[in-house]
């Protein structure tokens, strides 16, 4: 059977010929289904994207400053939260994005910044830090 289907016969033919579903040729062949094939161990596994609240003073500061087309991506994709007199922006990317783009705003951190933004890398910072966890 599993050199009938190496050979190129279908799964359907081979179950009317055995007698069985196509659920059980599927079984026999499984490890010979290119779909079902494991990846290689040492490849790496995909990020999952993950979303975080970033706070409305980085997202405005990220807007006006060259971005890679990914990180430019995640942040026109973003949903606004309005938040009292602010607002946050719900991001969703890859943990390795939003390392990134709180690289990007690194200025804000410094002391010619005013203290809201400091205040808000902060915060981002401090969300994107859980990740590593």
């Amino acid at each position: 059977m599993r050199t009938a289907y190496l050979e190129g016969r279908s799964i359907a033919a081979l179950a009317r010929d055995h007698g069985v579903s196509g659920g059980a040729i599927r079984t026999a062949v499984a490890d010979l289904l290119t779909e079902y094939t494991a990846i290689e161990d040492d490849a790496p596994a995909p990020e999952l994207p993950v979303t975080l609240d970033m706070p409305g003073k980085v997202a405005d500061f990220l807007r006006t400053t060259e971005l890679e087309p990914a990180e430019r991506a995640a942040l026109d994709q973003g949903a606004t939260v309005r938040r009292g007199q602010g607002y946050t922006m719900r991001v969703s990317t890859t943990p390795e994005v939003h390392r990134q783009l709180l690289d990007r705003c690194q200025p804000l951190d410094n002391a010619t910044a005013i203290p809201a933004q400091r205040k808000a890398r902060r915060e981002y910072a401090n969300r994107v830090n859980t990740l590593g966890e």
